[in-house]
């Protein structure tokens, strides 16, 4: 048994008693049955009221569980709601979700329940769906090319930190996405891009690394650009209107920056 699924068994035998919560699941690598020494563990508790107004009580409830070392919320991913704990005796990273009944039905995907008064956790599955979010391809296009104007502006002015900076957010929120709805799997970043990938388009996807230097930069941006385009006209739709101007305006400032 992996120290993943003894900490979960553990926190339900914990909460089984407790009248203020209604439920305890588990979601992440557990579905998939990916469970390693390097996992994570994803937990979302369920409680009668909010208690994710006040982190003092997210708090208390995440030093019930174990040997707590610190723990902090996901203001920075997005979800407020997620306590970020690492444990200790075992050392083990831990995400505690807390919402209400009504909260879990927005869900982006089914955990598994291992605590579930009356079945009200089975009943909100059974009559609701989880929806992975998927990326808007309107939304990319608007955006991508006078994000590769701004990468041109910070090569151009030599700030190279700040350029591969920004080469890692354009594959975690364009090409990352968007290469793992071309290989059919849900689009999460560049998450497990290594082994969920065909080879072909990881290899693509790795030209996108750069140097500290300008050649190497403007090589990299040069590819991200094409395979942006390549997986632009695979997978969007006709009805997603393609910023030609703008396209066209940065291609000649790209050249420009190229020839300096």
């Amino acid at each position: 048994m992996t120290i993943q699924v003894q900490f979960a068994n553990k926190v339900a035998e914990i909460l089984k008693h407790d009248t203020s919560v209604i439920g305890l699941a588990v979601a992440g690598s557990w579905l998939t049955n990916e469970i390693d020494e390097y996992s994570d563990l994803d937990l979302i508790v369920v409680t009668n009221e909010k208690i994710t107004v006040d982190k003092t009580k997210m708090l208390a409830y995440a030093n019930r569980f174990g040997n707590l070392l610190n723990g902090f919320t996901g203001e920075h991913v997005g979800e407020p709601r997620v306590l970020i704990c690492l444990y200790d005796d075992p050392l083990l990273h831990v995400d505690i979700k807390f919402v209400t009944l009504d909260e879990f039905k927005v869900r982006v995907e089914n955990p598994s329940v291992l605590l579930d008064t009356n079945e009200q956790l089975k009943n909100v599955i059974e009559s609701s769906e989880a929806k992975f979010p998927y990326p808007d391809y309107q939304w990319i296009e608007d955006r991508f090319w006078i994000w590769v104007h701004y990468a041109l502006l910070k090569i151009g002015r030599g700030e190279y930190f700040e350029a591969t900076d920004f080469f890692g957010f354009v594959r975690m929120v364009v090409l990352g996405p968007l290469l793992h709805i071309k290989n059919k799997n849900l689009p999460r970043g560049v998450r497990k891009v290594e082994s969920q990938l065909a080879e072909q388009d990881f290899e693509q996807l790795k030209l996108t690394l750069a140097t500290l230097d300008k050649k190497s930069l403007l090589i990299a941006l040069m590819q991200i650009i094409k395979l942006y385009r390549s997986l632009r006209t695979e997978l969007f739709e006709k009805t997603i209107t393609r910023q030609i101007r703008t396209e066209e305006a940065v291609m000649l400032y790209f050249k420009r920056i190229d020839n300096d």
